[in-house]
């Protein structure tokens, strides 16, 4: 009983840790003017309605992506039938070029393997203070605002997914289609559901706790073992869309 409590203590915590350490959830802000600048601005409160998703990128189909760490490439298979708009967004993403030369500010391996996080466009000035990274959000350049996307978890069996809820807030039980199992790849958000933008981690193990509460869009097809050598401070060299691109609706250049 003791080592079962223990258990789910630790998860809380990582789960808790997560979600402070994400996108928009801090008071500091700071930005530049590129497209790849950073700001926590509040997202808006309906940012999963109908309208506000209509010009979000959105990904049909499948995509894959090759990422490279440590001089090793990480190949991953981003699911646009399951997560749309948020495999959208990162399909995006990678094709702007905005993960090339950010770093993972946040690697947590003990006391279990959880995640490796990365991805805050304010990273990739190495002058930006340690405590600010994990609040930067990927800023559109033809609008000069921070771009959100809505939690998107698409429960399994179901037609479409799940907008602006966590599953608990949904009163959904059954599992989602995607799942956080290790090698999976999703986005961290604030405390505000709608939060995303640019910051994603993987799964270092199989955290089904986190299920139902953030957007899987993906998984590591090839390089796991790249995934576990990465440290806090290691960056993204490069990535780039490798297939699927064809797939990607309102995408920007």
């Amino acid at each position: 009983m003791q080592f079962k409590i223990h258990r789910w203590l630790t998860a809380a915590l990582l789960a808790g840790a997560l979600l402070l350490t994400s996108c928009a959830g801090n008071s500091n802000t700071a930005s530049s003017g590129s497209s790849s600048s950073g700001t926590t601005a509040t997202p808006s409160a309906t940012a999963s309605t109908p309208a506000a998703t209509a010009a979000l990128p959105r990904l049909s189909g499948e995509a894959t992506i090759e990422m490279r760490v440590k001089g090793s490439p990480i190949r991953i298979r981003v699911d646009g039938a399951n997560a749309p708009i948020t495999a959208g967004n990162f399909v995006d993403l990678v094709n702007r070029e905005v993960y090339n030369g950010l770093s993972f500010h946040r690697v947590v391996k003990s006391p279990q393997p959880f995640v490796a996080q990365g991805g805050d466009p304010l990273s990739k000035d190495s002058n930006v203070p340690a405590d600010l990274l994990g609040t930067g959000s990927f800023v559109d350049p033809e609008t000069s605002q921070p771009r959100y996307v809505p939690l998107e978890i698409k429960p399994t069996g179901a037609a479409e997914p799940i907008y602006g809820q966590t599953f608990e807030q949904a009163g959904i039980t059954q599992p989602p289609a995607l799942k956080h199992t290790r090698g999976a790849v999703a986005m961290a958000r604030s405390q505000f559901p709608d939060s995303a933008s640019a910051q994603f981690y993987f799964a270092l193990s199989d955290l089904s706790f986190l299920d139902g509460s953030y957007a899987v869009f993906g998984y590591v097809t090839d390089g796991m073992n790249v995934v576990d050598q990465i440290e806090q401070g290691d960056r993204i060299e490069s990535a780039k869309v490798t297939s699927g691109l064809d797939r990607l609706t309102n995408g920007g250049e």
